[in-house]
């Protein structure tokens, strides 16, 4: 039986801070119609990502390059876990836990996200974004 190979084009798009300024890019990985079931996501050196949650689908993150530090805010509290490309580690964030991530190397990091359920662009309100500020005086916890 002779199988068909084939390529397929993986969407790379830049990311910016709330400043607007370039801290890494996005690659859609896997696609299953118009859902993205993994992508990765690449923080500069010291770049950050975030605050924003879910309303939907919770996040599977393994840091398979740099370091990392994924800051989360649970019920009103500050958390922070450290993942790192030379001893990866799976860290599961459910829905609606505001996020941010930090590259606190000196290469790019590299950050695959299996989301569950898969990314939907359909889902326009899904995602919401916050300061630091807010995830700090609680006030998120009013937006979820």
């Amino acid at each position: 039986m002779t199988q068909t190979l084939k390529t397929e084009t993986a969407k790379k798009v830049a990311t910016y801070d709330l400043q607007g300024k370039n801290n890494g890019f996005l690659i859609e990985l896997f696609k299953d119609g118009e859902k993205t079931t993994a992508y990765l996501t690449c923080a500069t050196p010291r770049a950050f990502k975030g605050y924003h949650l879910h309303r939907v689908r919770a996040a599977r993150y393994v840091c398979i390059k740099g370091k990392m530090k994924i800051i989360v805010y649970v019920d009103g509290k500050r958390e922070e876990y450290i993942l790192d490309g030379t001893t990866p580690t799976r860290l599961f964030i459910p829905k609606n836990v505001p996020t941010g991530l930090e590259n606190i190397g000196t290469e790019d990091a590299w950050l695959i996200n299996y989301p569950d359920p898969p990314y939907d662009p359909s889902l326009v309100d899904e995602q919401v974004d916050f300061t630091e500020e807010e995830c700090e005086s609680s006030e998120y916890l009013k937006r979820i």
